[in-house]
């Protein structure tokens, strides 16, 4: 009897764990059960995005505050839609705020960087932010070293 006892409690304490880290991985990736409706939403449009995606996190100052919902293509000016949804506790963002595509670390995952601007006017639900400054591309900064390098050894 003693026996089985300890083994259901060491089962109890596999599954405590196992849980655990599931609960621990779905934070990680920010797939969270728990989702806030207490949320807003923003437009930004930006020339490229290479390397943002949905769920990537929206931050100001640092500060995680919401997270990109839907990368689009605007087929009227040709460039990237990202649909952004913020916590309700920033809905004080003035309207010249800016966007930034950023990475963590050198090679790190892109997410969006807000800028508070100085309005005294604020962003609504489904407003827009339209200033914005695209990702930065490494191919394409080698590429420009790469040429400027070339054009001054041919003269």
């Amino acid at each position: 009897m003693q026996n089985r006892t300890m083994e259901i409690g060491v089962g109890l304490f596999l599954l405590a764990g196992i849980l655990a880290l599931l609960l621990l991985a779905l934070r990680v990736s920010g797939l969270s059960p728990t989702a806030s409706t207490d949320t807003y939403k923003l437009y930004a449009y930006f020339d490229n995005i290479a390397g943002l995606t949905v769920r990537a996190k929206v931050t100001m100052a640092g500060v995680t505050i919401g997270k990109v919902t839907a990368v689009d293509l605007d087929r009227d000016n040709y460039t990237a839609r990202v649909t952004l949804q913020l916590e309700k506790r920033v809905d004080n963002l003035p309207t010249d705020s800016t966007a930034s595509i950023l990475t963590a670390g050198l090679l790190g995952e892109k997410y969006i960087g807000i800028s508070v601007g100085g309005e005294d006017t604020v962003l609504k639900d489904g407003g827009t932010i339209h200033d914005t400054q695209s990702s930065l591309v490494l191919e394409d900064l080698i590429g420009k070293f790469l040429m400027n390098t070339v054009s001054k050894e041919a003269k």
